[in-house]
Order: C-alpha cells, then sequence, then structure tokens
C-alpha cells in the first residue's frame, strides 16, 4: 500500500492480513466513539465502543454508601480501628475495616459490532492494512478479481460519527451491512437509509475477579431512579449503489456499488447525565437523536468527513513531534520493524507517536469520560478490573504525557471525572470518617465512586487506601504549572484542591507510631518537631505487603512513605495556588502548622527509602508497584541535585525492586530512570517492554507480576490483560528522556542514551508555559528554540544541557534559539568580538 500525497510525511503502521484477533485490530476514536478495525476480504468487522457505555446508574455510589454507613461503619468505628491497630491487634482492625468496603465500581462495556460483508471477497486477495497515526485512518485495500476496493475507517469528532468508506475501481460490488450488538437490544429499524439499535445498559456489573455475584450482569428493564440506562446507535449510508433490508435481520443490502460510505452516531443516557446539558428525554428521541446526527454526517460526503477530520486531529496532534534516530515518516511493518528490535530508535519513535495518538483518540474535551483502563477500547461484558479507573497508579499513568507532549486539552476529561469523584467522595469523607473536603480511594467510574471497593473481602493492601483522590489532585497542578492558565487555577483546581487539603487535614493524627509496630518516630523521636510527627492510621503501601514479627503477610500500619508524600503535595500545592490567587482562607494556616510535622522520606539503615514508616521486611522485595518512590516521581520531592542522600537510596530502592514485570510497571520504572539521569537503565527497560508478549495474549497472567509482560501485534501494551496505561506510560516517559522540566529548569537531553546519539524534537512543552525544538547529534545538544505560549514574559528561564546552565527571558511572539553551548546570537556575535 503507498500513501497519497497528503500523507507523506505521516508515520503509519502496517500488517500485511487482516486482524485474526482483537488484539490485532487497528483503533480508531474521537473521544466518544472508539472502534477496533479488523479489515478483511470477505466479512470485516468493525468493533464500536462509546466512551459513556457503562453498566451502573447515578445513583449508585451514594445507595452504597447508605448501606455501608447503615452496616455500621463510620467515624466511631474508624476509632475502633485506630485503637486496635494502636494495641497491636491487626486482625480486628482489619476485619473492621472491611466492613467500610462497599461492592465495586461499575464497567465499562462493548457496545456494537459493525460487519461489512463482500460478495466473493473469500476469493479476494488482500493486500494489506495501516493505521496513519498522524491522522487517525485505519486503510485496507484487496483485489476481488480485478476490482481493487479500498477501504478507510475513522472516528469524526467534528461530526461526532464513526466513518467507513469504501470504494471499488474497476467495477461495481455488492455487500451486506450488519449492526449487532452484544447488550439487550430492544429496538430495530431499517429502511434503505440505515440501521437503528436501541440497548438497555446493565444497571449493576461485577468485575470478573467477583465470581461469586449471582448476576455479574444485571439489566433493569427500564428507568432506576429517575434514569434511564439506554444507548441508541444508528447507521446512515450514502452509495450510488442500490440498497435495500433484509427482511429476515435487518440487515442492508448494497448492490452494485462503487463507493460506500457508512456513519455511525450514538445517543446515551449517560452522556446527557456526564454532560450535564438538555438531552433528549425518551427512547425515542434518543435514536432520533443518534439517526439526526449520523444522517447528517452521511449527507456531508466522504471527502468533506475526511477533511474536516484530518484538519481536526491534525491540529491537535500536529503541534508536537519527537524523532529518534534518523527516520520518522514512512510506512513500517510493525512485525518486522518494531517488534522485531531491529531498530530500537524507530520503536522508541513510534511509541511516543503511538501514545499521543491514543490519548487524542480516547480522551477529548466535551465528549465523555477520560481514558479508563483500556482507554476507549473494549470487548468484554466482563473486562478485566472492570476495564474502569484504577487510580492507584493507572488512571494517573494515563495522563502523565499529556501536558509535556502537546495534549493539555486531552486532560480536561480528567478533571471532569474529578468533579465527579469530589462530589461523591464529600459524602464518604464526612460519613465514614468525619472529615471535610472529598476522598476517594482506589477505584472509581464515570459514576464519580469514592467508597471503598471489595465487598467486605477485598485485601487492605489495594482496597483501604484513601489517597486516591489526592493522587488524581496532582494533575490539576500539572495542568495549570504547564499552562500557567489561572482561570483554570481558580475556577477548577482551587475548589478541587482546597477539598482535598481539608480532607487530608482531618485524616492526619498526632499518634500514629503506636500502631503496634515499635515505632517511636511519631510520639517524639530524634529530630521530631514540636508537637511530634503528624501521620495516618490506617495506612497501606498500594499494593504490597510486609511481613510481621510472625512472619505473616500484613497490609495495615501507619504513615506509609507514600500517604505522606502525597499529603505533602497536596498541600504544597494548594498553598501555591492560594498564593497565586490572592487567596486567604484559613484552611492554608492549617496547612502551614501541619507541613512541618510531616516526617520526612525514611531511609533504612541499608540505605534503601523505606516503604513504609518502619524498616519493615517486604513480602516481595521486587514488587511491581513503586509506591514508595512517588516521592520521586511524579512528585519531584527527591532529587539528584536537591536531595541527592534521598535520591540515591531512591536509586537503591529501583535497583531492588529489579526490572520487568508488566506494562505500567516497565513505564513507571523508565520515568524514574529518567528523572534520576540514568539513561542506561531507561533505555534496558525500554528495550524490555518494547519486545513482542511470548505467552497468550486472552489468558491473564498472575497479578505478582511473576510472568512479563510485553506488546500485542497491534502496539497495545499488555499484562497481559491489555491495559493502555503502559502504551500512554511508555509515550510520557520516552518524553522524560529528552526533556524535563519539574526541577526548576528546562533541561534538554537529561537521559539521553548513548545509543540515541540523533534526533529532533519538536512542540515539547515546559513548566511555565513554555514549548521547546531541539535537535541533537552525536550525542550532544545542537540547538534549542525556546516559544512562549502562556506564563509571564518576566520570568527567567532557566535552562540546562549537561553541566551548562544558562538563564534567559522569553517573551510571546519571539522565538529564542541557543546552540549547542547555550549560546544565543547575541551572545556568540559578543564572543566574537571579543
Amino acid at each position: 500500500m503507498h500513501t497519497t500525497p497528503d500523507t507523506a510525511d505521516d508515520l503509519l503502521l502496517s500488517w500485511p492480513a487482516p486482524a485474526a484477533a482483537w488484539h490485532e485490530a487497528a483503533p480508531v476514536g474521537n473521544g466518544r466513539l472508539g472502534a477496533m478495525v479488523f479489515g478483511g476480504t470477505h466479512r470485516s468487522r468493525v468493533q464500536i465502543n462509546d466512551s459513556t457505555v457503562w453498566s451502573g446508574t447515578p445513583g449508585g455510589p451514594a445507595a452504597a454508601l447508605a448501606a455501608v454507613t447503615a452496616g455500621g461503619a463510620g467515624p466511631e468505628r474508624l476509632a475502633e480501628v485506630r485503637a486496635a491497630l494502636r494495641a497491636g491487634d491487626r486482625r480486628t482492625a482489619e476485619a473492621l475495616l472491611m466492613t467500610f468496603e462497599g461492592p465495586y465500581s461499575q464497567e465499562y462495556l462493548p457496545y456494537a459490532d459493525l460487519w461489512l460483508t463482500l460478495a466473493g471477497g473469500e476469493r479476494a486477495v488482500h493486500r494489506g492494512r495501516t493505521l496513519n497515526l498522524d491522522d487517525g485512518v485505519a486503510a485496507d485495500s484487496l483485489d476481488l478479481g480485478g476490482i481493487a476496493v479500498h477501504r478507510r475507517t475513522w472516528a469524526d469528532a467534528v461530526s461526532g460519527t464513526l466513518c467507513t468508506e469504501l470504494t471499488a475501481a474497476g467495477g461495481p460490488v455488492d455487500l451486506g451491512l450488519e449492526l449487532t450488538s452484544p447488550l439487550r437490544e430492544v429496538h430495530r429499524g431499517a429502511d434503505p437509509h440505515g440501521i437503528t439499535l436501541g440497548v438497555e445498559i446493565p444497571v449493576d456489573g461485577a468485575p470478573a475477579h467477583e465470581p461469586s455475584v449471582a448476576e455479574p450482569l444485571r439489566y433493569a428493564g427500564g428507568p432506576v431512579g429517575g434514569y434511564d440506562p439506554f444507548g441508541a446507535l444508528a447507521v446512515r449510508v450514502a452509495t450510488d449503489g442500490e440498497v435495500t433490508v433484509a427482511a429476515q435481520d435487518g440487515s442492508l443490502r448494497i448492490t452494485g456499488a462503487t463507493r460506500l460510505l457508512v456513519t455511525v452516531a450514538s445517543s446515551t443516557s449517560a452522556h446527557a447525565h456526564w454532560s450535564g446539558l438538555p438531552g433528549p428525554d425518551s427512547r425515542a428521541a434518543h435514536l432520533q437523536a443518534a439517526a439526526d446526527t449520523a444522517g447528517a454526517a452521511a449527507a456531508l460526503g466522504a471527502r468533506h468527513l475526511l477533511d474536516q477530520h484530518r484538519s481536526d486531529l491534525r491540529a491537535l496532534l500536529g503541534g508536537t513531534a519527537l524523532r529518534v534516530g534518523p527516520r520518522r515518516a514512512g510506512t513500517y511493518d510493525v512485525a518486522a520493524d518494531i517488534l522485531s528490535g531491529r531498530d530500537e530508535l524507530l520503536t522508541a519513535t513510534v511509541l511516543f507517536q503511538f501514545g499521543r495518538y491514543l490519548l487524542a483518540a480516547a480522551s477529548r474535551p466535551r465528549t465523555g469520560p477520560p481514558a479508563n483502563l483500556q482507554g476507549i477500547w473494549n470487548a468484554d461484558l466482563r473486562p478485566a478490573w472492570s476495564s474502569n479507573y484504577t487510580v492507584n497508579i493507572n488512571t494517573q499513568m494515563n495522563y502523565w504525557g499529556a501536558e509535556a507532549a502537546g495534549l493539555p486539552a486531552c486532560h480536561e476529561p480528567l478533571f471532569d471525572l474529578l468533579d465527579r469523584v469530589a462530589a461523591q467522595g464529600t459524602g464518604v469523607a464526612g460519613q465514614l470518617y468525619g472529615a471535610r473536603g472529598w476522598v476517594a480511594h482506589h477505584n472509581t467510574d464515570m459514576w464519580g465512586w469514592a467508597l471503598p471497593v471489595g465487598m467486605g473481602h477485598g485485601n487492605p493492601s489495594w482496597a483501604i487506601w484513601m489517597m486516591g483522590g489526592a493522587w488524581l489532585s496532582q494533575h490539576l497542578w500539572d495542568h495549570y504549572d504547564f499552562t500557567r492558565d489561572t482561570a483554570f487555577l481558580r475556577d477548577r483546581a482551587w475548589p478541587l484542591l482546597h477539598g482535598c487539603a481539608a480532607f487530608l487535614l482531618d485524616w492526619l493524627t498526632d499518634d500514629a507510631a503506636a500502631a503496634g509496630d515499635g515505632a517511636d518516630r511519631a510520639a517524639g523521636g530524634d529530630g521530631a518537631p514540636a508537637g511530634g510527627w503528624l501521620g495516618t492510621l490506617p495506612s497501606t503501601s498500594p499494593e504490597n505487603l510486609f511481613l510481621s514479627e510472625q512472619g505473616t503477610p500484613e497490609s495495615l500500619t501507619h504513615s506509609s512513605a507514600m500517604d505522606i508524600a502525597l499529603i505533602r503535595a497536596v498541600f504544597e500545592r494548594t498553598l501555591r495556588a492560594a498564593g497565586l490567587l490572592g487567596v486567604q482562607d484559613p484552611l492554608c494556616d492549617e496547612i502551614r502548622a501541619a507541613l512541618p510535622r510531616l516526617p520526612p522520606p525514611p531511609v533504612s539503615p541499608a540505605g534503601l527509602l523505606q516503604e513504609w514508616a518502619e524498616d519493615l521486611p517486604e513480602q516481595d522485595p521486587a514488587h511491581r508497584h513503586l509506591s514508595p518512590l512517588i516521592a520521586l516521581h511524579p512528585l519531584g520531592q527527591i532529587d539528584p541535585d536537591t536531595t541527592p542522600a534521598t535520591a540515591l537510596a531512591a536509586r537503591r530502592l529501583l535497583d531492588r525492586r529489579g526490572p520487568g514485570a508488566m506494562g505500567w510497571s516497565w513505564a513507571w520504572k523508565i520515568a524514574m530512570r529518567a528523572w534520576l539521569r540514568d539513561a542506561a537503565s531507561a533505555r534496558g527497560l525500554l528495550l524490555e517492554a518494547a519486545r513482542p508478549l511470548e505467552g497468550d495474549a486472552g489468558a491473564d497472567a498472575p497479578v505478582d507480576g511473576s510472568q512479563w509482560g510485553g506488546l500485542l501485534p497491534n502496539l497495545f501494551s499488555t499484562h497481559p490483560p491489555f491495559q493502555i496505561d503502559g502504551t500512554y506510560g511508555f509515550m510520557a516517559a520516552i518524553t522524560e528522556m529528552v526533556l524535563q522540566s519539574h526541577a526548576g529548569a528546562v533541561h534538554l537531553l537529561p537521559a539521553l542514551p548513548a545509543e540515541w546519539a540523533e534526533g529532533a524534537a519538536t512542540g515539547l512543552r515546559c513548566r511555565g508555559g513554555l514549548a521547546a525544538d531541539l535537535t541533537w547529534r552525536g550525542g550532544a545538544l545542537t540547538a534549542v528554540t525556546l516559544r512562549r505560549i502562556a506564563g509571564d514574559p518576566a520570568e527567567p528561564v532557566r535552562v540546562r544541557h549537561g553541566d551548562r546552565v544558562t538563564e534567559v527571558t522569553v517573551v510571546p511572539g519571539a522565538p529564542l534559539t541557543l546552540d549547542g553551548r547555550l549560546r544565543s546570537a547575541a551572545d556568540r556575535t559578543e564572543a566574537a568580538a571579543c
């Protein structure tokens, strides 16, 4: 297959054959609709998702909270938990905490399948398929007895539709078109213009790891609490062939066609709830709305739809690019050129752009919820971990690269979810813990679930963790720090940071050390501030366990390193936000009093960063989670320059955790090595992670990381099962190897491997409202151009490369170029004159 002139500079993935399995298909998306495009000769499949098709109802989280509190969970029982831990009675504390667990958050579900059958296609020769990572078009071609058939599929954000175009050169073709759904079908209509499908969506969905649930997918058969769990899909066709309806199944038959455009649109009750805007008020209105959207798109024609899609997506993706090595533009066979490991430079380039493409496809402003565990692509009615939001690492990793890789708009749906989590989490904080503000635990969904999950038997190592909101809140500050959008800081970030900080102030205790671990630090040990240390009780460190004095695996203790690091980050950023906004708030005085009483990162006698307040032996020293290292990345509290001793302790712990595991763990380790400026180790981890999966992609690996993951044939990262966080994480980590801006300077090539001797980047974003274009050769910087996108033009900008540091001023509309020695043109002129 060849590229057309308007895509000659693009990066395309290619496969020689149709997808034989879901994890071989090509993903497209517009933030609302996602699809996996299989291609094929005879009967091809486009599997469709809608980012708002979740089990559950808006009232589900509140009902679950009411049930938990009715069972006795609340502030008085929390006091019993703390008393038991202070007495060293972990079994009693754990049993009491089980009553704080609600059932489970809800599931992200598959929606529909579009089937296109080509008459005589079983005799056709497939000519290969591609996915363009710059314009989001999945294409394939085939030869049908001398007729050249070409298909293109894309998800257009402008019209809000999924589009498939088929053209036949050399003669007409006959086709069949079907629309099916794995959900409960309650309406089907068809006419020569297209098909409409109405489905009911389950009001409850149990995760696959809860096999004892009697009815894993429960339908209501009608509205629940004023919410109707309904979705409408509409297909509209435009063709020069003749369209008839098959009476037996409502499919379409198209004969004598040389061109066919298929548009798909969706309307769901959940989307109306998510957007908060007036929407269709009946099932008939949803069906009509979907039909109108699909019909309006079809009337525009394929050329117009494709042009507007390309213009829209290129405007989003085109401002930033990265090339490691000499190649970027071209069409690359995924197996031969990338998964083979023959060219690690090309692999790094592709993984960077693949992550950016998938984030733009899954997370767009005002379209729906943010990217979940599988982005917006899921074909399973009971997907792994419900394909929801796991917020003790995975959801955050999805968005680590959003700002630096030039996709700040893609960050916005995460803030929309935070609003919903905070609304639900306010009740949870007050009723469960007697605290102000809002709280979230380790799991949420599009309804804003904030309770602990686990059904009363979830291990506290993951279920009993009150820091989910604290970690998610860091993204609010990051978005401001990169964009310097003061209106965002005031209107969106400040209320959420304020509420999160209020909860954390109330969650802290001044006697946390009396937790049965024989510690005295929080009770006023060496170096304790006046009044003693503050801490958290109970506390866990996701998702590791320690060994008690009796050798039993345990999760409950106090003041884990992760807890304290997150609390410090929220407090510091809340104060900075208040200062920038000129806010005088009594909460800030509470924070100023509490901050000096937070203990520093603990270092063990062996010189390792500790996971818990005490030097407790880990059950799994090579654990896949890197929870205590959050202070290094992404919080930036540990730095090789400003805290060299603690950075060394962090490096030693990272060494102990070792290589390997699954995609997201690899990505986190790569980013950490980059922030430690350990280029060789970062590269080694990336090479491990970029290997093809050797096991069965359809069989879930043990969660302990004993079976390594890898890349699937379509480059999705997998454990297995497939989780998209690794794919997003690689993009973010590669960015950090090339450019960092978290330590008060624009740091150029901070962790560039020696093997990555040549490359270029355009439009990478830096904190402070800056963008950077840079080139390097022979492993050294050749030039950098800094542009001010936002922020204070008078603010000095520190630029660092190797041992050289300079300070410059960058004003809007006047890009500043420095050479490899960080000299401007004026500097070079002055040096020459001397």
